[in-house]
């Protein structure tokens, strides 16, 4: 099941939106409807992309509930 906790994340890594799309090349505008929600289940090669620039795995960002 897909849970986003993209914000949470980014937040305890002290990032702005406009760092982590500088660090994973997407655009601010589209990591903000991804954290808000207007936007749901990216591309695999999105999620690679944002997990790589926050060091985390795609199972903690967009898969795990806790």
């Amino acid at each position: 099941m897909y849970y986003n906790k993209l914000k949470s994340i980014r937040k305890q890594k002290g990032m702005t939106l406009e760092e982590l799309s500088k660090r994973c090349n997407i655009s601010a505008g589209y990591l903000c409807h991804l954290e808000n929600g207007s936007r749901t289940h990216p591309s695999i090669e999105v999620m690679e992309k944002i997990a790589k620039a926050l060091n985390k795995t795609i199972f903690e960002i967009f898969f795990n509930k806790e």
